[in-house]
C-alpha cells in the first residue's frame, strides 16, 4: 500500500518546536533543515503556524519562514498553517503574500484561520483595536481579502451606492497568480464556511481531535462549487494529524513521552519547551493518580481525551502508513498534514523519512 495508489497526498505542519536545553533560534534553524529534508523526499507542501508568546514554540511569523524556506527548497509547495486573519488587515495579508508568490510563482500557500494563536492577554495586544469589543468581523475580513488577491472579486460586492470603495486601491506588486487560499479550522464553523465558500479545508485534528469526522463530512456533503478565481469545484479535504515513526514501537513510544507531556502542560497554561522523553517520562510518573486539593488532576484526566480517531499515530512505518491510510479512506480525504513533534531533531528528521519511504512518496 502507498498513498500514491490511495490517490493520498501527504504534507508537513512545522510549528518549530523548541527542545528544552536549545533556544528558539536553533528551533528556527531546524525547521529550515527540515523544510530541505521534506522538499527531497516529495512531500507536498509544508505549513508553518502562528503563534505568540510560547517558549514552546518558535514560529511567531510564518510569513518569514515561508521566505527562508521557500528560496532554500526547489518544488514543494509552501505556505501558512496559518495566518491568524483576525490580528490583521486584510490589504496587508494579501500585500505579504503576493509578494511571496511574485517571487515563488505556483508554490505559496495562504492558509488562515480565526484562533488568537496565543491566550488572551496576547490577542488582546494583537488587536487591531482595542476600542469596545472584539469585532466578530472574520467574514467581512475573509470576504476582502479575497478581493485584494482577485481584484476581479470586488464586483461581487457593489451595490445600490456603486462599487466597493476599496476596488479603487491597487494592491501591490500587481503581478499574474495569487497563493492558494485555504480555509484552516477546528470546528464546525470553519467547514460550514469553507463549503459555502467552495475553498479548500484542513481540520486541525491534531489539536482539536473531537468533531473531525463530522467537520468533514458536512465540507464535503455542503460543497458549494464556485467560478470565484480561488474557489475549486469539486472539495479539497485535509486534516492535519499528528505522527512519531521510530523503527521499532518500543522507540516510538519512547519519543512519544515528550508529546504527552506537552499535551498535558498546556492543558494546565504552561508553555515550556519540549522536555526530552526521559524528563517526560519522570514528570508524567510524578502526577498523582488520585485527586488532590492544591493538584486538581489526576494522570487520567490530564491524559488526551479519546477520540474516534488517534491525534498522534505512533510507530513502526508500517503501523503508521496503515493507520494514516485507514483515516483517511474513511474520511475520503485528500491529503494528510503530518505534524511531528521529538525533542531530537535528529529523531524527526528520521520520522519524516521513515513516514515517507513508507508511503511511497
Amino acid at each position: 500500500m502507498s498513498a500514491a495508489s490511495h490517490n493520498l497526498r501527504l504534507s508537513v505542519l512545522d510549528q518549530s518546536p523548541v527542545p528544552d536545553g536549545s533556544t528558539p533560534a536553533q528551533a528556527l534553524a531546524n525547521s529550515l533543515d527540515l523544510a530541505r529534508h521534506v522538499d527531497r523526499l516529495g512531500y507536498t507542501r509544508l505549513w508553518y503556524s502562528e503563534h505568540h508568546a510560547m517558549d514552546l514554540l518558535a514560529c511567531t511569523a510564518p510569513e518569514i519562514l515561508i521566505t527562508r524556506a521557500a528560496a532554500e527548497t526547489k518544488r514543494i509547495r509552501v505556505g501558512s498553517g496559518g495566518i491568524m486573519l483576525p490580528h490583521y488587515a486584510p490589504l496587508k495579508v494579501a500585500e505579504v503574500f503576493r509578494t511571496l508568490e511574485a517571487m515563488f510563482p505556483g508554490r505559496i500557500d495562504l492558509g488562515i484561520g480565526r484562533a488568537p494563536g496565543g491566550g488572551q492577554l496576547e490577542a488582546y495586544a494583537l488587536r487591531r483595536n482595542r476600542q469596545g469589543p472584539v469585532p466578530d468581523d472574520f467574514p467581512q475580513q475573509l470576504a476582502e481579502l479575497r478581493a485584494f488577491l482577485h481584484p476581479e472579486m470586488w464586483s461581487q460586492h457593489a451595490d445600490s451606492r456603486g462599487p466597493h470603495p476599496f476596488a479603487k486601491i491597487r494592491v501591490a506588486p500587481d503581478s499574474p497568480g495569487a497563493p492558494q487560499l485555504w480555509l484552516l479550522g477546528s470546528s464546525m464553523w470553519s467547514s460550514v464556511t469553507a463549503a459555502g465558500e467552495g475553498l479548500p479545508y484542513a481540520f486541525a485534528h491534531f489539536f482539536a481531535g473531537h468533531g473531525t469526522r463530522d467537520a468533514i463530512s458536512h465540507y464535503q456533503r455542503n460543497f458549494a462549487p464556485s467560478t470565484a478565481p480561488d474557489a475549486l469545484q469539486e472539495p479539497y479535504s485535509a486534516i492535519a494529524i499528528g505522527a512519531i515513526v521510530a523503527p521499532t514501537q518500543e522507540e516510538a513510544d519512547h519519543l512519544h513521552a515528550s508529546v504527552r507531556l506537552l499535551q498535558r502542560r498546556i492543558r494546565m497554561d504552561d508553555r515550556r519547551p519540549v522536555a526530552t522523553p526521559e524528563d517526560a517520562l519522570r514528570e508524567l510518573a510524578a502526577i498523582p493518580s488520585a485527586p488532590n486539593p492544591m493538584f486538581p488532576f489526576t494522570a487520567g484526566s490530564l491524559d488526551q481525551p479519546e477520540t474516534e480517531f488517534p491525534r498522534y499515530v505512533v510507530g513502526t512505518p508500517e503501523r503508521v502508513r496503515d493507520e494514516l491510510l485507514r483515516i483517511a479512506r474513511e474520511l475520503e480525504l485528500n491529503e494528510m498534514i503530518v505534524n511531528t513533534i521529538t525533542h531530537s531533531h535528529k529523531a524527526r528528521l528520521r520520522s519524516y523519512s521513515l513516514l515517507a519511504e513508507a508511503m511511497g512518496l
